[in-house]
């Protein structure tokens, strides 16, 4: 006989946890991103270092949003990857142009200043990302595990069921 907690789905975290989830897998993903960047970007120019480093962390940040992040347990699946990769593009647009205009304002901008405008870049693009994985990526994986199938002898059934009999004036009162 199963007992109640092996039949319950791992259910989905709340939105203040799933964020602090997030910033915690994304953001030192994205941190380490951010150096390894900079340090292939010696070796290549820095839109093609960009790129690359992109697609790795998208891969690795998309398997722990799978796993940790949004509650879904699992590894996260080819579509839930490419997705992700869409997002991980309109992100990877935000920190060109925020690179480029850089180029464009300070002639010749040190390390640390690079950081701050690819970092910043990074994070605006971040929060939108989150918005797009919660509510789209990953959102289907929290609907199922949130919402069990009710069988004739699930507990969820009974308690409907005694809930339809209708209750005398006198236990509602005394309810209240």
């Amino acid at each position: 006989m199963e007992t109640a907690q092996s039949q319950q789905q791992v259910a989905a975290p709340g939105a203040v946890t799933a964020f602090a989830r997030f910033v915690l897998c994304g953001g030192g993903v994205g941190l380490a991103s951010s150096f390894a960047v900079a340090g292939l970007a010696s070796w290549l120019p820095w839109a093609l270092a960009n790129a690359l480093i992109t697609v790795v962390s998208t891969l690795l940040a998309t398997e722990l949003h799978a796993r940790f992040t949004f509650g879904k347990g699992g590894r996260a699946t080819w579509s839930q990857h490419v997705q992700s990769a869409g997002s991980a593009a309109a992100a990877y647009v935000v920190t060109c142009v925020a690179m480029v205009v850089l180029q464009q304002l300070v002639a010749a901008p040190g390390a640390v200043l690079e950081q701050v405008v690819y970092l910043s870049a990074s994070a605006l693009a971040g929060v939108a990302r989150f918005v797009v994985l919660r509510l789209v990526v990953f959102a289907r994986n929290r609907s199922r595990a949130a919402a069990p199938a009710a069988t004739p002898a699930s507990p969820v059934h009974a308690t409907v069921a005694r809930a339809a009999v209708p209750a005398r004036p006198a236990v509602l009162c005394r309810a209240a």
